[in-house]
């Protein structure tokens, strides 16, 4: 971090995120607002110390009554209904400032009496309005699960209240704040650590192209795969999740797919390949800024965050329908362009970290403003 992590305003903060189980960017922000008040409490559902930063985990953590459970951390997505009774359950001490960093149910914990609680929302609770088919799959869990995401929509957009300062990652999530929960909400974009990701000292080999992504239905991993099964071109996928099996039966011997891989190893993937697939719809997505701070083109689908992140024919290239077709032919047209790589870094690093510090001082100095006048009411 640099010297603008000095600049914090001073006020007696707590902290809550929805829960602790790695470190995707989620927790990066969290890091940094770790960093900025390295005193305050952290309230969370449940958490595994080991699988997070020591920045995180060297404070005081609260869980709720979920961490009770053995092996919670394995299978806690499937506890998705006892949720709202498991925030209810966390009480925050008196502080001046509550912050969540939310994409479930964190921004609904109840803040303490004359507390301004700011909300970093990545979206309004992903599982219950958005992306339903691919978390649900079969027609039975469906069936099963469609009158208990009803009562948590109708839950969640009644605790909107709870937050009195509302911040999104993207104008995408911007829009479902004010659609979901009728509430107006200012954008600042996540982190992206372009001083680590950065272009190597030669091309690269330029010689596959990449996916670094979660395996999961909604990522769309399985239509890439489709498209460079037909393409036959290299593609190195990067990432763990449970569809990983199914989607190492349906690639064909082009088709690499490396598990986890540590950082360093991501950068240099980052580094040597041709460009980035982002094939699925993000709330914002960092991977590709990432890729574009080390100089390389993204080929995205046209829709969610991706559209504020990526410069049509500057950065990267666009398919606006999620078939192999469409994919390949958005990569073949990267494929024959020539590529400026200096600017495509030079745009990634308008979403760096001091670029998201230095927004969310103001946010918070103007949040603390607003709690100052309305105690003096």
């Amino acid at each position: 971090m640099t010297a603008s992590t000095q600049n914090w305003p001073q006020a007696k903060v707590a902290l809550c995120h929805d829960w602790l189980s790695g470190m995707r960017g989620g927790e990066r922000v969290l890091e940094i607002l770790c960093n900025a008040y390295p005193q305050a409490p952290l309230y969370t559902l449940l958490s595994n110390p080991g699988a997070v930063s020591e920045t995180i985990r060297n404070r005081p953590i609260h869980n709720s009554w979920l961490q009770r459970i053995p092996g919670i951390t394995n299978h806690y997505r499937s506890l998705l209904p006892f949720f709202p009774a498991a925030i209810r359950s966390l009480k925050p001490e008196s502080a001046d400032l509550l912050i969540s960093t939310s994409h479930c149910v964190a921004k609904s914990i109840q803040p303490p009496p004359n507390c301004h609680h700011l909300c970093y929302c990545f979206t309004p609770m992903r599982y219950a309005w958005t992306f339903q088919e691919e978390y649900l799959g079969n027609t039975f869990r469906k069936t099963l699960a469609t009158p208990i995401l009803a009562a948590l929509r109708k839950w969640d957009a009644q605790t909107a209240h709870r937050v009195d300062t509302f911040i999104a990652i993207s104008h995408h999530v911007k829009e479902r704040i004010e659609n979901f929960y009728e509430r107006d909400a200012s954008v600042i974009y996540p982190p992206v650590d372009t001083d680590r990701c950065t272009p190597g000292k030669n091309s690269g080999t330029q010689d596959f192209d990449l996916i670094v992504s979660a395996l999961v239905p909604y990522k769309k991993i399985d239509l890439a795969i489709d498209a460079y099964n037909r393409s036959g071109y290299p593609l190195r996928i990067v990432g763990t999740g449970g569809a990983g099996e199914k989607l190492a039966a349906r690639a064909g011997p082009n088709i690499t797919l490396e598990g986890w891989q540590p950082d360093e190893v991501v950068l240099d993937r980052y580094r040597n390949c041709r460009l980035l697939v982002f094939p699925g719809e993000e709330d914002f997505g960092i991977v590709p800024l990432e890729a574009q701070a080390c100089g390389k083109p993204v080929v995205a689908y046209k829709r969610g965050g991706a559209c504020e992140t990526i410069r049509a024919d500057e950065t990267g290239i666009f398919f606006d329908q999620q078939t192999p077709e469409a994919l390949m032919h958005a990569v073949e047209r990267a494929s024959k362009q020539t590529w400026n790589a200096k600017a495509i870094r030079q745009h990634a690093c308008t979403f760096s970290n001091d670029a998201f510090i230095a927004a969310m001082q103001e946010a918070i100095q103007n949040g603390l403003i607003l709690s100052r006048r309305q105690v003096a009411k």
